[in-house]
């Protein structure tokens, strides 16, 4: 069992009251962290503290935020270990998964931290004779941050590290089911030797996530909030930053399609696919949820497929390498069962996995799915994926679109011109022309479109998202004036 504090102006401290909640692991019901249940008043001192570091922090130089942040990089990734028996202990995710988790979330802080001295602006010509125009961006203020479980140190890292660059300070808030592993980003960062302040940890019991967050986005120094969660708690979050005027970055839900056209490679469609529908056992923003495939090859994509994921190995992720390790909770397992249920009821195939008793879920294939079945519609978030059959290029693109989700996507066919073509029709802020729907890079702009949410996080769009835009003059020479 672990146990970790909040940590509030470079402090560590448990809540006000000395209130806590716990974490149990998804498997075997033992208590996995022991963390502090905040307050309101506790996240408004974290917000506070925030604010009193924003000055200094940003005013360092660009060269000094970058070396911090290519220390916090290698801090992050020292801490390797650390985070496999955290996301093992607390979500059931894979090493494999973990040391993935790392791996990018390193590469996002030293992404961050090349882009220190790309924060620029323009000089715009005036028609004021003298006046020299400028568009600068400038560090917004204090950073709101909330990530997720299912990639915990990917997501956690993306929450602040543009934010930091740009000379923000930041509020992190963990997420109530992995609270260690988000606490550990935040140790690599404190290890790296980041200003107290600079990055703060809030960690809350389930029951008060609402009036914590409500007290963080009212708070007046919150200057941007980031989100990355389902599309129901975003659309709360949504409310909450319309109400207090605060601009948002919301990634939300998906139900990513994967178009195998006529002329794919299949086996190259079929790695893709296995990768991206049955990495950490499915749960993750972009996994591949339908699987739109062609009529013409689409006995021999499916008997592939099938033999691939029969063959992913199943197992708790703290005994030993696996693939699909354990789902985050029971309620994931209902969710997929009855969404085969419904499926079996009215037509499908079954070909491979299937339900399951307990949090270990095989990976799971229902084949000839149609549009009456939840499945369809509904994200699973789970190992158990749907293919679709269509008959051509119309059918796919209008089948890939026909959802309220549009985060990321995939296209596999020979034709590049063509699979370019079709992937520029669907609707979706990311897409892959013979690449899998889970891929994420630190320099790309990361977010979705429709119900999957609003902004982009990476690269220069994280700039724009983590900077106010100013438009400042300097007068050279005497202003004439009507009166």
């Amino acid at each position: 069992m672990t146990t970790i504090s909040l940590l509030i102006g470079g402090e560590r401290r448990a809540a006000a009251g000395g209130a806590t909640f716990v974490r149990r692991n998804p498997l075997d019901g033992s208590v996995a962290t022991t963390a502090p249940a905040a307050t309101p008043e506790d996240a408004r001192a974290a917000v506070d503290a925030a604010a009193a570091a924003f000055p200094a922090w940003s005013a360092l130089g660009p060269n000094a935020r970058r070396a911090l942040l290519i220390k916090a990089a290698h801090a992050l990734e020292a801490k390797g270990e650390a985070f496999a028996a955290a996301v093992a202990s607390e979500t059931g995710g894979s090493g494999l998964w973990a040391g993935f988790n790392v791996h990018l979330a390193a590469g996002m802080l030293l992404e961050a931290a090349a882009l220190t001295t790309q924060i620029s602006g323009e000089v715009i010509p005036s028609d004021v004779p003298g006046s020299v125009a400028m568009a600068m961006r400038q560090p917004a203020g204090v950073v709101l941050g909330m990530a997720p479980w299912n990639a915990p140190i990917i997501l956690g890292v993306r929450a602040l590290a543009v934010p930091l660059a740009c000379g923000n300070t930041v509020v992190l808030k963990g997420s109530e089911l992995c609270p260690a592993t988000h606490g550990l980003i935040v140790e690599a960062l404190v290890d790296a030797g980041l200003p107290a302040g600079v990055v703060n940890f809030v960690t809350n019991a389930p029951a008060d996530a609402a009036a914590v967050v409500e007290a963080m986005i009212a708070h007046p120094a919150v200057r941007r909030v980031n989100f990355t969660g389902s599309t129901r708690v975003g659309r709360i979050i949504a409310e909450m930053c319309a109400r207090h005027l605060k601009p948002s970055v919301l990634e939300l839900g998906g139900k990513a399609p994967l178009v195998v056209l006529d002329d794919a490679d299949l086996d190259a469609a079929v790695n893709g696919a296995a990768f991206g529908a049955f990495a950490n056992s499915g749960q993750i923003c972009m996994s591949t949820e339908r699987i739109i495939v062609d009529a013409s090859v689409a006995d021999e994509f499916a008997a592939r497929l099938a033999a691939k994921a029969s063959a992913l190995p199943l197992g708790d992720p703290r005994k030993g390498p696996v693939v699909l390790g354990s789902v985050v909770d029971m309620s994931t397992v209902q969710r997929c069962n009855a969404l085969i249920d419904d499926a079996l009821a009215k037509g499908a195939r079954l070909l491979c996995g299937g339900k399951a008793d307990s949090t270990l879920m095989p990976a799971t294939l229902l084949d000839h799915v149609t549009p009456d079945m939840a499945i369809y519609r509904e994200e699973s978030f789970g190992p158990v994926k749907p293919i679709v059959r269509v008959q051509g290029v119309e059918a796919a693109v209008a089948c890939a679109n026909d959802n309220a989700y549009g985060l990321s996507a995939a296209v596999f066919g020979r034709d590049a011109a063509r699979a370019l073509a079709v992937a520029q029709r669907i609707q979706s802020g990311i897409c892959h022309v013979n690449g899998p729907t889970v891929h994420d890079e630190a320099q790309m702009p990361f977010g979705g479109v429709k119900d999957s949410g609003w902004g982009r996080f990476g690269g220069k769009a994280g700039i724009d998202a983590f900077t106010e835009l100013r438009w400042v003059t300097l007068q050279t020479g005497t202003r004439h004036y009507p009166f």
